[in-house]
């Protein structure tokens, strides 16, 4: 396969290595990545119509691991008679996805539901091995891998790195909330919710505990719990809906919504305002709450950490 436009390509890999060198380290041909965003960025248009799009780019776990370990059925579907080009415009990049690798597109696969969230993208990339292209339905391009999400919006790039590389787990682990929990938390936080650009609060606590001078302004929700992929999505939708804080217990699940946090008098004295009011406030309450740990994520995407008073972390 030859390249789409070899000037475009070297623009594209300058503009990438200028934000993070990482993005194209670590395809083993990185012009397969290139031309793939390229083509995201470029579709075939017909009758004004921009389609979206799905590529994953040089896997390197064969098709069953990917269902083992993602949990989805997926299936290969014939296209040894077809032109790449043909074979593009059956990728949706929801449920449809062209496979390729260094010398250009040699499969399609089709997956037994939608894979087309954030979320799925980044199980999906750790399952193949590769990384992932999209062009969603709503026109956001994203690149996938072990770089981390790298989004498009407009005209600007934004690279949201792995958890692990902005948040040290050892150090955030606590009795009442393992790393595993809390990393699940942190990316339904990043890859659900910031995403989407919602602004939200979690206070993780022992048993959904709040201090009494928190203020309770719903019932009791349904429990909702973080592990339970069928949940996401309810959870997501509802915090968009209201403002205050998210409380779950120890084991992931929804206590409260909507709840305020007031801190103390003394918290107030010693915490520094950090960012806006929504940080502040978690700040200020986890100085009061050092067994709660509370997750802030902005509006504008960025995800922070915070636990008795101490921001633990923050991404992007």
């Amino acid at each position: 396969m030859t390249t789409r436009n070899p000037s475009r390509i070297r623009r594209l890999a300058e503009e990438l290595d200028e934000i993070d060198p990482s993005i194209l380290a670590s395809p083993t041909e990185p012009v397969a990545l290139l031309e793939e965003l390229d083509y995201a960025l470029r579709p075939a248009v017909h009758e004004r119509r921009v389609p979206s799009y799905g590529a994953f780019v040089e896997p390197t776990t064969p098709l069953a691991a990917w269902v083992e370990a993602a949990g989805f059925e997926v299936s290969r579907r014939r296209v040894e008679d077809l032109r790449d080009a043909t074979v593009r415009r059956f990728a949706d990049g929801i449920v449809s996805w062209v496979v390729r690798d260094g010398e250009g597109v040699n499969d399609l696969v089709v997956f037994d539901r939608s894979v087309g969230s954030e979320r799925d993208l980044t199980i999906l990339a750790a399952a193949t091995g590769g990384a992932i292209v999209q062009r969603h339905p709503t026109g956001r391009i994203r690149a996938v891998g072990t770089f981390g999400v790298l989004r498009r919006d407009d005209i600007d790039w934004h690279l949201e790195p792995p958890v692990e590389r902005w948040l040290d787990l050892d150090r955030c682990h606590a009795d009442s909330l393992p790393g595993t929990l809390l990393t699940r938390f942190v990316r339904f936080a990043v890859h659900d919710v910031g995403a989407r650009r919602i602004g939200a609060l979690f206070v993780i606590s022992p048993r959904g505990r709040l201090l009494s001078s928190a203020e309770r302004r719903y019932g009791k929700p349904p429990e909702f719990n973080i592990d339970r992929p069928a949940d996401l999505a309810p959870l997501y939708h509802i915090l968009g809906q209201l403002d205050g804080a998210a409380v779950f217990d120890e084991s992931g699940t929804l206590q409260e919504l909507g709840v305020r946090l007031v801190p103390s008098v003394d918290a107030e004295s010693n915490v520094d305002r950090y960012r806006g009011t929504r940080h502040t406030s978690a700040l200020r309450y986890s100085y009061d709450d050092p067994a709660a740990t509370l997750i802030v994520v902005s509006e504008d995407g960025p995800v922070s950490v915070l636990r008795a008073g101490v921001r633990l972390g923050q991404s992007a």
